[in-house]
């Protein structure tokens, strides 16, 4: 794996490289093996969900080769990274494709002057590359040795500088002498390995304190974002970067950065202030550089702002803080009715969290004794904790812990638990950094709660108002099929029925009410409801249709209606249909001839309260089928409506008429990913002989509080 990653590294051009795995049933890419690329500066992304905007994720989800080619394009398609890594440099994703199996993913990295796109030798050299890390990992998983992540990724080494001869060496070491001002050289980890005296002399400090240390850490005046900015934005970039700052009490210095695959070389010179540059402050080293705090906040601020309920907080906190801050073990808690609640977690057996879940909230438990005095909590050792916390038993294996309050509105709302594996001191820097980013959690927790809590009554209310069966009507197939948008909570306004009149008729009704929200949910009920007492007296549909839209009218909602009422003659097979702003329906006769009906226009429900609606009648023999449908299942931006329906029309046609489910499935499945809410209802008469339905099924699509559900119904039994 590391002379396949290096060989498509060299052959791509690329500077660094990252590669991930896909584990077998998850539904993240891990990091494995990085190239050319510090740790640190990875961090963010060491796990990266399949369905987070992501080039990787996209890449592998999408099984295809995503680029993003400069500073720019990327701002416009990958939002959130380029506001973590705001630099000039080029990216492309590819998938680790081994058969028919997506075994993970590739990262590549160009530096800031690469071309807008990948030439062909380039994208060949990647794809050559995908193939033969693909095969790698399908080897090593075939052997029983599956590459899977561990707690940090390996790093390659960067490539061997050229040694020189002792002849060279010396003439090397003159030349730099001689050079004005001072010069060192740094790792692409950011540590210096190479100090001349001058350099030392004007940083005012010891060559040996120096060797070996982030410049940020070994000079506290160093300690300010914008220097360890532009040494990110040099190995980023890989071009030449430089600033100017304050070394107390007024000496400035300047500083040019000049990076390669092996690091940077940097020299330094007397300056003059920079009108960009702040002046820096003295201080003293503590924890994380603000620089790196500064881009931790970004970046989980930034990912926080598309979390939706609890599950994507939760997830979205344990993806971005653990591998930045090298914890192991997270744990998110919450109180509910007086006890200790497990929201989240991360690191731990489900069984030791499990003795804690529904405790009572005590001060003997850290993460409740946070959650009720909002100081936070930090224990370099166990004996430290044991000491706050007599009653706690030492049996997570951890070795340092942190326990930070969640605030929202200037309250705790719970309390967020990091655990180390190995030895971890807090200085006041880092504590402070870590209160700030549980702050965060907790606004994000916070919205989440009150989002989740709106999505279940909505999804309850919704779940009351659409039927849960389908009436038994001798001599009527029919099939229903629902699917909420995907944007807003989930739910909305479409609706449909079908109702039993006498003997021999029956009526069909589907509708779509704007919004997307528990409003159009609440009207869709009323809706239904009008149109239902309307329709079981006998009226035809454009009497139907004008008393509902006088009612909607009275209730004056400012939320407008579509709907479509058929009234079904099962005696003489023909049926009567009015519309109310709704897309025309569609029939299939028996012999395979498609139709979309016509029918005079009538108003939107809710408008104008005198409004007349005409009808139309038609032939509906046994074999043919009736397809309503509401605008989520053929609108679609940048697409011509008609165009829609008319494809829509030809999935209909050739459709099997004996089989509503399976057409269905395919109407559905062919529809544009819902921005808007689904609903579709197919009916066919069947023949006379058979005196009784092939089949009547309602299928509810949609997010629940734990998982799609599905729901059929036959006759008046319960799903």
């Amino acid at each position: 794996m590391d002379s396949a990653m290096a060989a498509v590294v060299r052959a791509s051009g690329a500077f660094g490289a990252i590669l991930y795995v896909l584990p077998p049933g998850e539904d993240a890419v891990w990091q494995v093996l990085i190239a050319g690329v510090p740790q640190e500066m990875a961090a963010p992304w060491r796990r990266v969900g399949l369905k987070d905007p992501m080039p990787v994720a996209d890449a592998v989800r999408e099984r295809r080769l995503v680029w993003a080619g400069g500073r720019e394009e990327m701002a416009r398609q990958y939002p959130r990274l380029a506001l973590v890594l705001p630099y000039d440099f080029a990216l492309a994703a590819a998938p680790l494709v081994s058969g028919s199996d997506v075994r993970g993913g590739l990262v590549l990295l160009w530096s800031g002057n690469h071309p807008a796109r990948l030439s062909t030798g380039e994208q060949d050299a990647v794809r050559a590359g995908c193939r033969r890390l693909a095969e790698g990992l399908r080897q090593a998983a075939d052997r029983g040795e599956p590459v899977l992540p561990r707690d940090r990724p390996r790093t390659l080494p960067p490539p061997a500088p050229s040694v020189p001869s002792p002849v060279e060496a010396t003439a090397l070491s003159a030349f730099v002498d001689r050079l004005p001002g001072g010069s060192c050289a740094l790792d692409l980890n950011g540590h210096l390995t190479f100090v001349t005296p001058a350099a030392a002399e004007l940083l005012g400090a010891d060559r040996a304190a120096l060797v070996g240390a982030l410049p940020w850490e070994a000079l506290p005046w160093m300690d300010v974002p914008h220097v360890e900015d532009r040494y990110r934005a040099a190995l980023v970039s890989r071009r030449p970067q430089a600033f100017t700052v304050l070394r107390p009490p007024h000496t400035w210095l300047a500083f040019e950065l000049y990076p390669d695959a092996t690091g940077l070389s940097v020299r330094i010179t007397r300056g003059s202030p920079d009108a960009d540059a702040p002046p820096s402050r003295p201080a003293q080293p503590s924890g994380p550089s603000r620089a790196t705090v500064l881009y931790h906040l970004m970046h989980l601020a930034s990912t926080l702002t598309e979390a939706v309920g609890v599950r994507d907080v939760v997830e979205q906190t344990a993806d971005q803080l653990m591998p930045a801050l090298g914890a192991q073990g997270m744990v998110v808690m919450a109180p509910e009715d007086g006890h200790l609640k497990i929201v989240g977690q991360r690191g731990y057996r489900p069984e030791l969290l499990a003795r804690f879940d529904g405790a009572p909230l005590t001060s003997t438990v850290p993460g409740a004794d946070v959650m009720v005095t909002g100081v936070p909590g930090f224990w370099t050792t166990f004996d430290e904790l044991h000491g706050a916390y007599p009653a706690m038993t030492h049996e997570d294996g951890m070795a340092a812990w942190a326990v930070l309050p969640l605030i929202a509105s200037g309250r705790p709302i719970g309390s967020l638990l990091l655990a180390y594996r190995r030895p971890h001191v807090f200085p006041p820097g880092e504590r402070a950094a870590l209160t700030s980013l549980a702050g965060l959690v907790g606004q994000a927790l916070d919205r989440a709660r009150l989002y989740d809590a709106k999505h279940h009554l909505a999804h309850r209310l919704q779940s009351a108002l659409l039927p849960h069966t389908l009436p038994h009507v001798p001599g009527l197939s029919v099939c229903a099929r629902y699917l909420p948008a995907a944007r807003g909570l989930g739910i909305g306004g479409d609706f449909y029925d079908v109702i039993r009149l006498d003997e021999h008729t029956a009526a069909v009704t589907i509708g779509d009410v704007q919004g997307h929200n528990v409003d159009a949910a609440a009207l869709m009920g009323q809706v239904r409801t009008a149109v239902h007492a309307h329709a079981t007296v006998g009226s035809p549909p454009g009497d139907v249709l004008a008393r509902t839209n006088r009612v909607l009218t009275d209730l004056d909602p400012d939320l407008f209606t579509s709907c479509a009422y058929v009234h079904l003659d099962l005696a003489t097979h023909r049926a009567c249909v009015a519309l109310a702003g709704h897309p025309p329906p569609l029939v299939r006769h028996a012999d395979g001839r498609m139709e979309a009906l016509r029918v005079p226009p009538g108003l939107l429900l809710g408008i104008e309260p005198d409004t007349v609606y005409p009808s139309l009648e038609f032939p509906l023999p046994p074999g043919s089928v009736l397809a309503l449908y509401t605008d989520g299942l053929v609108e679609a931006p940048g697409v011509d409506l008609d165009d829609a329906i008319a494809a829509l029309a030809g999935l209909v046609e050739h459709g099997d008429p004996g089989d509503l489910d399976a057409m269905a499935d395919t109407l559905i499945r062919h529809a544009p990913t819902p921005g808007d809410d689904i609903a579709l209802l197919l009916i066919s008469p069947d023949a006379p002989e058979s005196g009784h339905s092939r089949g009547r099924s309602i299928v509810f699509t949609g997010k629940t509080d734990e998982s799609r559900s599905e729901r059929t119904g036959s006759g008046g039994e319960d799903p």
